[in-house]
């Protein structure tokens, strides 16, 4: 299941409070998802890492009262206690928790209470982990607990992270590079020894070490230590070349602005361009960015189309928009 397909899945399970879990691979976004979902519902989100719990960590401490003279359990702080009415209980790692732990979790999933706790009524639980064949240290999960789930498969999809990403702003060279190599966002292999391999989630942290703009001599080992050494030199290589971008500015402008001839250089511009407009920006500069939009080799325009409809850019009501329709009507049908 793609990510947006799998948020709109817990979207919908978590209105109806049926237990969700969310299997795939590491660093594809499970818990991003999940976390989306709490945001625009806005509602509560609290995040437990089982693999980190004791079994007694989910039940609490025992303690005497003295006045009903018996031992009562003490809840854990960090479960959620009802001062947010909705919210989403998230375990993640489940499967890499110790057999008691996951056996600890059995009566808080199904029965929604745990000791003398109980899970706020306005509360869904959502788990995620990994699977067995992603080399991770994980346990087999008892029947009884999976049964107690509506299981999900997530997986990578480049078309839909592209979108994520340009929303989020992540570095455009970033975004240009998996554009033109998509098969680079995901390159897990649970057979490789070595530590650094791609993901959504390490090119996230490679858009990160762009910004923190670095010193030359560390750029490589940088991003060699989030994707590998292999796919590190090759973005950086890609990117060196892709380096003869215009000025954004004098395109949204009307300038005489030339479209660069290297392809490398034209996906960063089209990832550029998808972050720099959006449904705000004047119709004067629309026009201008179709005017210049009309001289980019059709598969590029169309992209750069495309990405800027996604994001509610009304390029329809220009005069420019009917030109590039007659123009690229045939890469349409």
């Amino acid at each position: 299941m793609k990510p947006l397909e799998a948020k709109r899945a817990v979207s919908h399970l978590v209105e109806e409070k049926v237990p969700l879990f969310l299997w795939g691979p590491p660093g594809i976004g499970k818990s991003s998802v999940v976390r989306q979902v709490a945001e625009e519902k806005g509602i509560g989100f609290v995040d437990l890492r089982l693999s980190l719990l004791d079994p007694t960590d989910l039940r609490g401490i025992p303690f005497f009262d003295q006045q009903a003279r018996k031992a009562l359990w003490a809840p854990p702080a960090f479960l959620p206690d009802g001062r947010e009415p909705e919210g989403i209980l998230f375990l993640d790692e489940l499967n890499t928790a110790a057999p008691m732990v996951q056996a600890s979790a059995y009566q808080l999933i199904l029965d929604r209470k745990i000791g003398e706790y109980s899970l706020p009524e306005g509360w869904a639980v959502v788990a995620a982990g990994n699977r067995e064949s992603d080399r991770g240290v994980v346990y087999r999960m008892p029947a009884p607990l999976a049964n107690r789930f509506v299981h999900l498969e997530m997986e990578v999809d480049p078309a839909q992270w592209r979108t994520w990403a340009v929303e989020k702003g992540i570095d455009a060279s970033v975004i240009g590079f998996l554009s033109a190599r998509p098969d680079a966002l995901f390159m897990f292999d649970a057979q490789s020894a070595h530590r650094s391999f791609a993901t959504p989630r390490s090119w996230e942290y490679v858009s990160r070490i762009l910004v923190s703009t670095p010193e030359p001599e560390l750029l490589m080992p940088l991003i060699a230590g989030a994707v590998g050494e292999e796919l590190a030199a090759e973005f950086l290589s890609w990117r060196s070349a892709a380096e003869e971008l215009p000025d954004i500015e004098e395109i949204l402008g009307g300038g005489c602005v030339p479209v660069p001839e290297s392809p490398n250089a034209l996906y960063v511009l089209s990832s550029l361009l998808s972050q720099r407009v959006d449904a705000q920006t004047p119709k004067e500069r629309l026009e201008h960015l179709m005017a210049y939009l009309l001289k980019l080799p059709p598969e590029f325009s169309v992209m750069s189309v495309k990405a800027l409809q996604h994001r509610g850019v009304l390029l329809e009501k220009t005069e420019g928009f009917k030109a590039w329709i007659r123009k690229f009507a045939y890469l349409l049908a």
